[in-house]
C-alpha cells in the first residue's frame, strides 16, 4: 500500500478530510521551495502537490502560469523538482509528494529514468495533465511498479468511458476538476460538485479530491463536506506574490491554516 492510500484510509477512519495545497517548485526563487513544502506542512498539509514549471501550462490560469514562468526564469527545472523533494525527505518522510505537471519535461527526460529518480527521490504520485489514462497504462504500471501513484483528472465533462479509463489505470485518489476552464478562473458551482462527487465514487473507488476554485475557508469547508480531499493552489501562489520575501512562509502558514481549521470544523459524520 502506498504512503498516500495509507494517509486516506487513517483519515477516512478519524472522520476527516485531507488538505492538499500546490506550489510552484522554484516560485519565486529554488532555495525556498523546500522551506515553503515544510511550512505548508506546518500549516496542516497532508499531502503537497509541487508542480513542475512548464512554458505552456494549458490548464492553469494566469496566477499558476505566472509562478512556472518565475521558477523557469529563475532556472528550476525537472531534475531540480526532484532535487528539492529529496531535499525535503532528508527531514521529513511521512508526507507524501505528488509532482503535477506536463508531459514535455518527462519525455525529455525519457520517461524511464523519471521514473527511477521519482522514486529515488521519495515522490508518492504523479500526475501529467496532458497524459490520459487510455494513453499512458505503460507508464502508469511503471510508475505502480516504482512505488508511485498515477493520479488523473476527472472534470464536468467526464464520460462514463473516462471514468472506467481512470479506474483501470489509477491509483491514489482522483483529483476533480470543478470548473469547465482553468485554475481560478470562476466561482464554484457547489450543487454541480454535490452532484458529481457520487457519481464519480460509485465508479472508481478510490478518495475524490476537489480543486480548481477554492479560495478561502468557507468554499474549503462546503467542499469538505462532500469530498475526501481539497486542493488549493492559485490562491496559495496569490500569498507568495503579494507577501514580502521575508514574509511569504509565514503568510502562507497563516492561509493554510484557517483552511485547515475549517475542514477540521465538519462534523466528522458527515460525507
Amino acid at each position: 500500500m502506498s504512503r498516500i492510500q495509507s494517509l486516506f484510509e487513517r483519515l477516512h477512519a478519524q472522520g476527516r478530510r485531507a488538505l492538499i495545497p500546490f506550489v510552484t517548485a522554484g516560485d519565486p526563487a529554488p532555495d525556498l521551495t523546500v522551506p515553503l513544502m515544510h511550512a505548508l506542512v506546518a500549516g496542516g498539509a497532508d499531502i503537497i502537490e509541487l508542480g513542475v514549471p512548464f512554458s505552456d501550462p494549458m490548464a492553469d490560469g494566469p496566477t499558476i502560469q505566472r509562478a512556472s514562468e518565475r521558477a523557469l526564469a529563475a532556472g528550476m527545472s525537472l531534475g531540480g523538482v526532484l532535487e528539492c523533494v529529496a531535499r525535503f525527505r532528508e527531514t521529513n518522510r511521512e508526507t507524501p509528494i505528488v509532482l503535477m505537471g506536463y508531459a514535455n519535461p518527462i519525455e525529455a527526460m525519457g520517461g524511464g529514468r523519471f521514473v527511477e529518480r521519482a522514486g529515488t527521490a521519495g515522490v508518492d504520485g504523479v500526475l501529467v495533465v496532458d497524459y490520459p489514462p487510455e494513453e499512458c497504462r505503460e507508464f502508469a504500471a511503471a510508475l505502480r511498479d516504482a512505488g508511485i501513484d498515477p493520479i488523473f483528472l476527472l472534470a464536468p465533462t467526464s464520460s462514463e468511458q473516462r471514468f472506467s479509463d481512470v479506474a483501470a489505470v489509477g491509483s491514489g485518489y482522483i483529483y476533480y476538476v470543478s470548473l469547465k476552464g482553468v485554475t481560478g478562473a470562476a466561482s464554484l458551482d457547489f450543487d454541480e460538485v454535490a452532484r458529481r462527487i457520487p457519481q464519480i465514487r460509485a465508479r472508481v473507488r478510490m478518495p475524490v479530491g476537489v480543486g480548481f476554485g477554492i479560495r478561502d475557508a468557507e468554499s474549503a469547508r462546503r467542499v469538505g463536506e462532500i469530498a475526501d480531499a481539497v486542493v488549493i493552489g492559485s490562491r496559495i501562489i496569490e500569498e507568495i506574490e503579494h507577501s514580502a520575501p521575508d514574509e511569504r512562509i509565514a503568510r502562507v502558514t497563516a492561509f493554510l491554516s484557517e483552511i485547515r481549521a475549517a475542514l477540521d470544523s465538519i462534523d466528522r459524520g458527515t460525507r
